[in-house]
């Protein structure tokens, strides 16, 4: 009878101490999550204040200003944001959907092919994620300027080379590993067509691979700016990093409430594409033979 009481007893403090321990490390997380957002509310915070504002000390943190809207269509319609953003979408795109093809046929042709010096080949692939990008930036800067690309086609300067993708080439391949062979060997044996076994086998079992490599590039292109600027592209054909880079200074004043729009407006895209692939972005990394 004792025994009975005690377990009941314990059975009555045990899930309270376990709501105490949840509850602490809920508001814990909270705390890290608030700490995280910081920089994040405090660039919503000044994207709303006129230039004066700005530069008060200290900062003015609360409450927020009435200047976000004159500071959008001033980058609107002084700064040409809306091109801006046209072109950085329209580049980032040609870019996923290349890299993601090369990057899916390659994975297949390292799995599902056998040729003399394929390990060396996937090898030699690996060994260009060693280059850094200041090794290959003079060598493309030059070629750009060979083909005379930069005045006559800068949205194939801008493109062209990022169209492939070691990091891409390595995921589909470990992912397309862990894909049975047999899948391949009947298709094979039912006559089907390596264009066929790729659309009708390889891509509906790699919808989350393809979501997760799609996001990856799609976030590289959206923040490119080195190559941009090094190209010194015209105005209009430049991406959107260059202009809010170019948004710092007003009549060679800096002004940190127009600074702080472009960077909001610019973060803008690519967190409603996470948004929208979290899911695939999450699961495309888990390999398993069950996927």
């Amino acid at each position: 009878m004792q025994d009975v009481q005690s377990t009941t007893v314990q059975s009555r403090v045990r899930p309270s101490r376990r709501g105490k321990t949840r509850w602490g490390v809920h508001l814990g997380l909270i705390v890290v999550c608030f700490v995280i957002c910081i920089p994040a509310l405090y660039a919503l915070q000044v994207a709303t204040l006129t230039t004066n504002e700005s530069f008060l000390v200290p900062p003015k943190l609360f409450p927020p200003s009435g200047d976000f809207d004159n500071n959008v269509r001033t980058l609107w319609d002084s700064r040409g944001f809306d091109q801006l953003i046209l072109n950085t979408v329209v580049i980032s795109l040609v870019v996923v959907v290349a890299k993601t093809a090369m990057a899916m046929l390659a994975g297949m042709v390292f799995v599902f092919y056998r040729f003399p010096g394929r390990v060396f080949l996937f090898f030699f692939v690996l060994l260009t994620l060693l280059l850094p990008t200041e090794i290959i930036l003079q060598p493309l800067v030059d070629l750009m300027a060979e083909l005379q690309w930069g005045a006559n086609n800068p949205r194939l300067v801008l493109t062209m080379p990022f169209l492939a993708s070691a990091v891409g080439v390595f995921l589909f391949r470990q992912h397309f590993t862990n894909i049975p062979r047999e899948l391949a060997e009947a298709a094979q044996i039912d006559g089907a067509t390596a264009p066929r076994f790729l659309f009708s086998v390889l891509v509906p079992m790699s919808w989350n691979v393809i979501g997760a490599h799609a996001m990856i590039q799609f976030i590289a292109m959206w923040n490119q700016y080195v190559w941009p600027v090094v190209m010194s592209l015209d105005r209009e054909d430049q991406v959107i990093q260059v202009g809010v880079a170019n948004a710092a200074t007003v009549s060679g004043q800096a002004d940190f409430g127009l600074l702080m729009t472009a960077g909001v407006i610019a973060s803008i895209p690519p967190l409603i594409l996470f948004i929208l692939l979290q899911k695939q972005f999450m699961s495309g990394f888990t390999l398993t033979r069950d996927k």
